[in-house]
């Protein structure tokens, strides 16, 4: 098949993740892709990173005349490579690929959601993804119920697909293990809690830093450290740095920063944790932690009630609980292999394999 992947997302997010990962297991599955991006973003330099087939289009543009450049770009397009398959991953320019269905280019058009603000249920949008794309794609079941209900998307139409997780590269890493908590002076019998993330209040690293000095300095978790794999981004690394000293770990917490040996640093943890106040709606750092068998703990939020087990989860910015959780899993060895075992049996369906099948499965039934 010819498939375009339209991925005109400003910065490298799980929704950027999501397209650009599907689009390589796609061409390595011989298929031609060519994606659709936006010049000068973080997003189209990572798909030529990538080796993807990476077409920049301005569709984020609110102005007529370069939309209407826009336009005439994305016919040519059409026109040269004839896709079978046109999925887009935002909604800035879906309506233009719907117009453009609609006046009998023959490619089906599928809508993909990764990201966590659900569509308003209005006459145009309820119109657009009922009867002008062909099917909705969702990364977790409460965008599922959403699109079923508020959005009344014919049931055959909505499709759930999680994004997958490569089981090759996110593996215990012991050798680097090792280095990392050596690089960062972590011993044999230190707890090494790690949060993966952007600096931003939606990630949790506040509240993650509460739970943490509140386990060391009035619980007696001495031996605790916290990891934070992340940098600075809508929150600045010196105002984390601030949040540490505050409430007085600098003994006990690291920053990584920008990090190219992810599986290393995950590995070096003894658990991970997922604390985010919202969004997750396709959780990539959450499947790369699982991938290499650290026990994690999350708040409920997004596509997570699909990923854990109950026992595993707990309510945004609800302190109290995340102490319970991390203390609970830092005492009781079966309680983490509990969480292991409930790990492995979602991975278990979660591969790449698994992720490009069954958007196979979908892509192959239009041509059926």
């Amino acid at each position: 098949m010819t498939i375009f992947q339209v991925v005109n997302v400003r910065w490298f997010n799980a929704t950027a993740w999501y397209a650009l990962y599907l689009s390589r297991l796609l061409q390595e599955a011989g298929h031609k892709v060519v994606v659709i991006t936006q010049a000068g973003t973080d997003t189209h330099q990572r798909a030529l990173e990538w080796g993807l087939d990476a077409r920049p289009v301005d569709l984020n543009t609110a102005n007529p005349l370069r939309l209407a450049v826009a336009l005439v770009h994305m016919v040519s397009l059409l026109r040269r490579e004839r896709p079978q398959i046109v999925n887009c991953h935002r909604g800035e320019g879906f309506f233009l690929w719907g117009l453009l269905k609609a006046l009998g280019f023959p490619f089906r058009l599928v809508r993909t959601r990764g990201d966590q603000r659900p569509p308003r249920a209005d006459a145009l949008n309820r119109w657009l993804h009922a009867k002008v794309a062909d099917a909705v794609v969702v990364t977790n079941s409460r965008m599922a119920r959403h699109f079923l209900s508020a959005m009344r998307t014919p049931e055959n139409n909505v499709w759930l697909i999680h994004g997958g997780v490569d089981r090759e590269r996110f593996r215990f890493d012991p050798a680097g293990r090792e280095r990392v908590r050596a690089e960062f002076g972590y011993g044999p019998r230190e707890t090494v809690l790690a949060l993966v993330g952007r600096f931003d209040k939606v990630k949790g690293q506040l509240e993650t830093i509460q739970a943490v000095a509140r386990l060391v300095h009035k619980q007696g978790y001495r031996h605790l450290r916290l990891l934070l794999v992340g940098f600075g981004s809508a929150t600045g690394r010196e105002e984390v740095e601030g949040w540490i000293r505050q409430h007085k770990l600098e003994r006990h917490a690291r920053i990584t920063g920008k990090r190219e040996d992810i599986t290393a640093c995950l590995s070096a943890a003894d658990l991970g944790i997922v604390a985010s106040l919202w969004s997750e709606t396709i959780a990539r750092a959450a499947l790369e932690i699982m991938s290499v068998a650290r026990p994690l703990l999350s708040t409920d939020v997004g596509v997570m009630p699909d990923l854990l087990p109950p026992e595993a989860l707990f309510a945004p910015g609800d302190v109290d609980e995340m102490v319970r959780r991390i203390a609970k899993a830092i005492d009781e060895p079966h309680y983490r292999q509990e969480l292991l075992r409930a790990q492995d049996l979602t991975l278990s369906q979660l591969g790449g394999h698994d992720f490009l099948q069954r958007t196979l499965t979908l892509y192959e039934g239009f041509l059926d």
